[in-house]
Order: structure tokens, then sequence, then C-alpha cells
């Protein structure tokens, strides 16, 4: 499904995200353009819960990271009058850098009917609609591995449908600063879109660098705006399980 609002807030959103880290504690959020997000979150390695207006999971911060992998459980939306969406990803950078390399499936809603497709983002390039169907239920595994000047490989499959998609883009002096696992509320050219109803996404095997996502220390996520929590992350289990589940505020 081509979804032009990710691409108007590409630049917007990550040239946010760098003012924001220049008056901020080391790196401020991009998200997802999918790719950036909007507003930044304090990024501080440190602190115990980290909120962001658009993100909800996990992020290892610290340099260093050369591949990350998850699966997940593509969640089935709620559809109501409002048009609505919601992403679900893995990804190195975007978190206080100026590179992104992502890869993840969206859920959104509009008209009160629910469109389900996949994604990968290298920016500053566009993100680009990854072709396979996908429904609530399916089993789906992504990847991102960087193998040295500038080669990465993007794996995202559908297992219940029985579809994999390999990509191999090229990004000239990427960052590699962090690695997320995320659910988000894409965003465009006016600000952060609103959340769809996802209920809650579970992330199986969270990994970075070939060792689970907890032993990083990664910073947890809290999506949040004006005090209203929107996503919130379980507690990341040893093997690199964790739940983010939607709120109704």
């Amino acid at each position: 499904m081509s979804s032009p609002r990710r691409r108007a807030a590409a630049a917007i959103a990550l040239s946010g995200a760098i003012s924001a880290a220049l008056i901020s504690t080391p790196a401020a959020s991009t998200g997802i353009v999918e790719g950036t997000a909007l507003s930044a979150r304090p990024a501080t390695p440190d602190l115990p819960d980290s909120t962001s207006a658009n993100w909800a999971g996990y992020v290892a911060t610290g340099g260093g990271y050369t591949s990350v992998s998850a699966s997940w459980t593509e969640p089935g939306v709620s559809c109501r009058s409002q048009t609505t969406y919601a992403s679900f990803w893995i990804g190195l950078d975007g978190d206080g850098s100026n590179s992104v390399e992502q890869i993840g499936t969206e859920a959104d809603c509009s008209g009160g009917r629910a469109s389900y497709s996949a994604w990968y983002e290298m920016y500053p390039n566009g993100p680009v609609d990854v072709a396979g169907p996908i429904s609530p239920g399916d089993a789906v595994h992504a990847s991102v591995v960087y193998s040295g000047s500038g080669r990465f490989t993007l794996v995202i499959g559908d297992r219940t449908k029985g579809w994999s998609h390999t990509f191999t883009p090229h990004l000239a002096n990427p960052a590699l600063a962090s690695a997320e696992v995320i659910a988000e509320a894409p965003s465009d050219a006016s600000g952060v879109l609103p959340l769809s109803d996802f209920g809650a996404v579970g992330f199986t095997g969270a990994s970075a660098n070939g060792t689970a996502l907890g032993a990083f220390r990664p910073d947890p996520i809290t999506m949040a705006n004006g005090g209203t929590t929107k996503a919130a992350p379980s507690p990341i289990s040893s093997g690199g399980n964790f739940t983010v589940t939607w709120h109704a505020g």
C-alpha cells in the first residue's frame, strides 16, 4: 500500500530530532518514516524509562550495532470512524543519528476498514512498500544486517503465508548507533498521526549483534503525549521477548 504521508514526514521528522538532540541529552528519538519521529524523547541510556510521542518498545544505544532481528504476530486493529495508523518494526539507527535502516509492517484504518502491509526504509531515501499479503495473526520475522562498506541486507517474511523478501540496499556512512524493536504511531508533515487500536503486539527473540536485546540494557520506551499514555512495553525477558500494549488514551 503506497503511503505518501511517510515520504512527506521523513526530512521534517529527522531535522526536528537533530535539533532537539542539540539541546537535550545525547540523542533524540527519530522514529521511522515510517522513519523518523517528529518529537524527541530523552535517550539517556541510564534512564530507567523514557517517553516518546510516537514510539513504544525498546532501544539499545551506545553504538557498534551491525544487526537486529525479531519476530512478532501481526496484531488485528479495531477500526472505528477515525483514520488511524500503526507500525511494527525493527531497525538500526534512527535514535539521534542521521541514518535509518528499518523494516516492518503496518496496520491502518480508513473508513472503518483495516489494511495491512509491509515496508522498509533506508533514510534519506523514502520508504519502499513490500509486496506480500499480511493478515492479523500472521507470524512475521524481520532482520537488518550490515556487512560493511555501506552494504545492508534487509529481510522480512510472513511465515504463516509462506513468503519472504530480501533487499540489499546501500547506504554510505551509516551511524550504526542504535538498535530498536518498536511499535509506532507514524507521522506526517503536521505531526504524529492517530494511533490504531492494535490491542497488543508481542515481539519475540529480539536480538542485536546476535545477542538477546536485553543484554544491552535497552531503554524501555513508553508512547505518551501530554501525560497520556498511548502504548507501553512490558519488561523484556532474557530471551528478548516483550509485549507492547495499546492504551485507550
